[in-house]
């Protein structure tokens, strides 16, 4: 007996090609390519093959809620929105700024990065080394220094006690 394998051919577009997301971005760029971004919403509908006006309707609502594109009468928009092309000198400008940031935070980042590998292999010969192992005491005085302005209490418990301090109400 012989199975016959056949593959399917996909009649109906898949879940991602009907997608609100995806249509928005083609009726965006519909809208932007249009003369003086004047946009017949019939011939975009007929253009983008939508079966339900609705969605078109949910597009413009939100475009026009976020100041995008505005009705000229029933059935026309345009599009108030920069055309991706044109971004103005302004931005650029400003664009230029935040990389120059980037790249200084970035720089910034790459050397914190370095002290902490050096404080943690630091660390590491610290507590593996037996000559530094009887040294590791802090004073009375080194905790009261570093702790000047704060109210310090020295609790001496078994391990695993839990405790609880509540905070002052001010």
């Amino acid at each position: 007996m012989e199975l016959e394998v056949t593959e399917t051919v996909r009649s109906t577009p898949s879940r991602h090609e009907k997608s609100l997301g995806l249509l928005t971005m083609k009726f965006v760029s519909l809208l932007q390519e249009a003369k003086d971004g004047v946009l017949d919403l019939k011939v975009a509908a007929d253009s983008l093959a939508v079966k339900q006006k609705r969605r078109i309707y949910d597009i413009t609502n939100v475009l026009e809620g976020v100041g995008l594109i505005e009705k000229k009468n029933k059935n026309i928009i345009q599009w108030r929105g920069e055309n991706s092309g044109s971004q103005t000198q302004e931005v650029l400008e400003q664009l230029k700024v935040l990389k120059a940031q980037i790249s200084e935070l970035e720089a910034q980042e790459k050397e914190l990065d370095l002290q902490k590998a050096w404080l943690e292999e630091n660390m590491t010969h610290l507590n593996h080394d037996p000559i530094t192992s009887t040294y590791k005491f802090v004073t009375h005085e080194d905790i009261c220094n570093a702790f000047s302005r704060d109210t310090l209490l020295a609790v001496m418990a078994p391990a695993g006690t839990q405790l609880e301090v509540p905070l002052p109400e001010t």
